[in-house]
């Protein structure tokens, strides 16, 4: 049993590079994914939501990076769905490659295209990119992916989700056959096996826990409830605790409402959808991160890419479409093993979601 990354055969700037992060030991995603991705061998790896699948693929990733000779290229490519996920990934990448001279560069949507070709052209060692914007910048001719030698597909259900399957499949057409492929996700519907079955060669599979349910440090709480009674009810929840909260709401409209109401109740609060520039979102998520806002009202593109480990309480004011997205909305909360509280508002018109969302957690949710 891995008990502490010392047992993980990680070089000593690896290991003084976890330190200055904070991580203490390894989660059990990271315990059991780090050693194989190190020798190379492609991997699936399977884990909830908030269980540490970021630096199970970094650590690895940079370690194999800095143990070769720079290439005259990229020589790491990381897929994300989400511009929030990719510029997380970027982060924990800068966090323990940085000190080692490793160069990254991120290319996301909504942003200008002069920086990323910048970036682009200082040679960066790693490229984290949602898929979009990367093949943007495939048929543009300013990024190539001939020098790649480890991909890593992050959240590769969301992205299929989000209907990301041509690009990804064009992208890694033109990468190196050569590769090692790392494939994270927390679930694993048919069209990833599809995927991996295409695009692996004798992976690795690592399952930690039960995939796609919630982990056990969140406390779920249901109130049946009806339209009018879901603000005073929210106000009141708000009121009783200090923690940082996320609200989820299902349409950009009503989180706009949502966060004007919230507001003149006097708290500090700020809101994150679609509809929101890239630096708005980047200051929602930075603001919420540091404190300057204690409350944040999103719609469920952030349901997956916030890593906010403080996250107290997650309220679904509306429930979600599928018990998937209920799944990754509360694992904002309880993450790197703290515990958190989920608490899920249903009117009458949501009675199917509720069951299916109970069928899949295989018990009721508790009533308060």
């Amino acid at each position: 049993m891995i008990c502490s990354f010392n047992q993980l055969h990680l070089s000593a700037p690896m290991l003084d590079a976890i330190a200055r992060a904070g991580y203490i030991t390894p989660t059990p995603i990271q315990a059991r994914a780090i050693g194989i991705a190190l020798e190379g061998k492609d991997l699936i790896g399977c884990a909830q939501t908030g269980t540490g699948k970021t630096a199970a693929f970094a650590i690895p990733t940079i370690e194999r990076l800095c143990a070769s000779r720079p290439g005259a290229g990229a020589r790491a490519l990381v897929l994300a769905p989400t511009r929030e996920l990719a510029l997380q990934i970027a982060e924990h990448f800068a966090m323990l490659g940085a000190a080692r001279g490793l160069r990254t560069v991120t290319l996301i949507g909504g942003e200008p295209m002069g920086p990323q070709l910048a970036g682009l052209a200082r040679r960066p060692d790693v490229i984290v990119a949602t898929p979009g914007r990367l093949f943007d910048h495939l048929e543009r001719r300013s990024a190539t992916l001939s020098s790649v030698r480890i991909v890593v597909l992050d959240e590769a259900d969301r992205m299929l989700d989000m209907g990301f399957a041509p690009q990804v499949e064009r992208i890694l057409a033109v990468t190196p056959l050569d590769r090692q492929t790392l494939c994270f996700s927390a679930t694993m519907p048919e069209e990833v096996e599809r995927l991996v079955r295409k695009h692996l060669s004798r992976p690795e599979r690592v399952e930690v826990g039960t995939v796609a349910k919630p982990v056990a440090a969140v406390t779920q709480r249901l109130y049946a409830t009806d339209n009018r009674e879901k603000m005073p009810l929210l106000l009141q929840l708000l009121g009783e605790e200090r923690g940082q909260t996320l609200v989820f709401t299902r349409t950009k409209h009503r989180a706009d409402r949502l966060a004007r109401a919230v507001a003149a109740a006097g708290h500090r609060v700020t809101r994150l959808h679609a509809d929101r520039t890239m630096s708005q979102r980047r200051e929602a998520l930075d603001g919420f991160r540091a404190g300057r806002y204690r409350i944040l009202v999103a719609t469920d593109i952030a349901a997956r890419g916030i890593d906010v480990p403080e996250i107290a309480h997650v309220v679904n004011f509306d429930l979600p479409h599928t018990p998937e997205d209920y799944i990754h909305r509360i694992g904002r909360t309880a993450r790197a093993e703290a515990t958190g509280q989920a608490t899920s508002f249903a009117v009458p018109e949501e009675r199917d979601q509720l069951r299916a969302i109970e069928r899949h957690l295989g018990h009721p949710v508790p009533r308060s």
